[in-house]
């Protein structure tokens, strides 16, 4: 077995209500606190799990909402305190990661983060090992660097990373320049990018000295690095650092690092990217989550539910199930249930990323009470 990379620590974002897996992914219990593959612990757990091997246990931080506090630490008993980063409220991925930055650069001046999501489904451990190894040497040249994804389909659901000219970079097998990021496109463009080869989905993993991160923030946008840093400096003060966060936090600007740190950095010639060939899928609806746990299977019934009571009959599709209702299928093709206590929804994998406008209605007509 490798050894831990000695100047690096792993950040994992805990933020985002994951609102296409409603009902099931709730605000008071996000996505990343499920366990939604089978393997008997929460996405969170599984991705601690993949890291602590390129860490060890004590440098891996969280950044995440203050009510999950102790819903995270009660799942990673051996994560330490200086470790948990709290937000006040969330301000998305720029000011997450960015603060994990500030404060790891002035308690280490010189380390290398990589920042990986905590909701994310990744099979193929050790080919994960290699590329964030790979990524961490790329980073040691003082670019930021992605790891992107091998295309296994034409999906018209992930974003994309067009590869521009090799990099050559010591202990770096596989590298190359950023040419462009591209939004998710459609079918036959899609096609068109997986035949290309030069084209990988964003994966939105990236890794970075701290310091070369925290300069591409400063140089995009000034206000929001010297929040971070007047953060960064209070910290590790208990007096000072919960009157820092009530002044500075709700004021930063509320961005994703993408536009900030990663497209900014490509047009630059400062963003590489490594490829990853190992299965990776960010759950971003139910249509994914039935994929994952069918196998990839078309006509098979994919169940979850640790108490799940379901009939089946030349169905296909997924049930979620955390009731003691018994649930009968009978012909439907590619049905999506969700059944839990206070909430039930019923569509199809094709609609699945409509689950997103129900929870935007819900907000609408003030039923926030399931959510």
């Amino acid at each position: 077995m490798a050894q831990p990379i000695e100047d690096f620590y792993a950040v994992i974002p805990a933020g985002g209500v994951g609102s296409r897996l409603w009902p099931l992914s709730r605000a008071d219990a996000p996505k990343f606190l499920h366990d939604l593959t089978g393997s008997g612990h929460s996405l969170l757990r599984d991705t601690w799990d993949r890291l602590e091997p390129l860490t060890g246990h004590d440098r891996i931080a969280v950044v995440t909402g203050r009510a999950h506090r102790a819903a995270v630490e009660e799942q990673l008993p051996g994560i330490l305190d200086l470790n948990v980063i709290l937000e006040s409220e969330p301000r998305d991925s720029a000011a997450a990661i960015g603060l994990a930055a500030a404060i790891l650069h002035r308690r280490e001046p010189g380390v290398i983060i990589g920042s990986f999501a905590a909701d994310h489904v990744i099979r193929g451990t050790r080919v994960f090992e290699f590329a964030v190894r790979d990524a961490v040497e790329v980073a040691r040249a003082g670019y930021i660097c992605t790891i992107g994804i091998s295309p296994s389909e034409p999906s018209v659901g992930f974003g994309y990373i067009k590869r521009g000219g090799e990099l050559i970079v010591d202990g770096a097998r596989d590298a190359s320049l950023v040419d462009r990021f591209v939004e998710k496109p459609d079918l036959e463009t899609a096609k068109e990018y997986v035949a290309d080869r030069d084209y990988l989905w964003n994966a939105g993993m990236f890794i970075s000295r701290a310091d070369v991160l925290l300069a591409e923030i400063e140089a995009n946008s000034p206000e929001l690095h010297a929040g971070l840093i007047e953060l960064a400096e209070a910290w590790d003060d208990r007096d000072r650092r919960g009157p820092a966060v009530d002044r500075i936090w709700p004021k930063l600007q509320k961005i994703a690092i993408d536009y900030v740190v990663a497209e900014p950095a490509a047009d630059k010639g400062r963003l590489a990217v490594v490829p990853g060939h190992f299965d990776w899928d960010d759950v971003g609806d139910f249509a994914s989550l039935a994929k994952l746990n069918s196998g990839g299977r078309k006509n098979d019934l994919a169940i979850l539910g640790e108490d799940a009571r379901i009939l089946s009959d030349a169905a296909s599709g997924i049930v979620v199930s955390h009731t003691k209702r018994v649930i009968s299928l009978i012909g439907v093709k590619d049905i999506v249930v969700v059944d839990t206590p206070d909430a039930l929804l019923v569509t199809t994998s094709e609609h699945a990323q409509r689950v997103k406008g129900v929870v935007d209605a819900l907000k609408l007509t003030g039923r926030g009470d399931v959510l």
